[in-house]
């Protein structure tokens, strides 16, 4: 059976959506996940199911995140092969623009092409987008509060997804891809 890992969108912030580890757990078993196993409490993921489309994955854990929580939980499922690209990229990328802070966007889909250009010719100082597949690499020379291209209409227009600090996206291709 394939194995995934999935990426929750805007959970454990502030009182009213709470969704502590184990609930996660118990929750993604339930629509017959197996090996499920949670990184940090901010919504990773890794699950192996019988399911092969990723957009039954994700509408199936959606589905039962929200029956549990009553609110929605977005998720971004990715094969562990593409995991392990995005963090290739990050790599890549911080060699050739070397930030203080690294973070990643992860999306359901690839954003509209049109945006991703859009994104990426901003010229903000200290701060630079670049998009590949599913992945909007954020690469910031001061701390990510301080970041500005995050408030852009261009950044926006990527569309809803969810963000990693590069140092987790790392962790998670070395202790589930590798």
């Amino acid at each position: 059976m394939p194995t995934y890992v999935a990426f929750l969108r805007a959970i454990n912030l502030g009182a009213t959506r709470k969704f502590p580890k184990d609930d996660i757990r118990r929750c993604t078993e339930s629509i017959g996940a197996t090996g499920v196993a949670t990184h940090i409490n901010t919504g990773n993921v890794l699950l192996t199911t019988p399911m092969r489309s990723r957009t039954r994955i994700e509408a199936a854990l959606e589905s039962a995140y929200e029956a549990d929580r009553g609110f929605a939980v977005p998720t971004m499922v990715f094969t562990p092969g593409e995991l392990l690209g995005i963090a290739e990229d990050a790599g890549a990328l911080r060699s050739e623009l070397p930030p203080e802070t690294h973070y990643v966007t992860l999306y359901k889909a690839p954003p509209d092409p049109a945006a991703v250009r859009a994104v990426e010719a901003l010229a903000i100082e200290g701060e630079t987008v670049r998009v590949v597949d599913r992945g909007a690499h954020v690469l910031l020379q001061r701390g990510f509060h301080e970041g500005r291209v995050l408030n852009t209409r261009e950044f926006k227009a990527l569309g809803q997804g969810t963000a990693r600090n590069v140092t987790v996206i790392r962790a998670l291709a070395a202790k589930w891809c590798g």
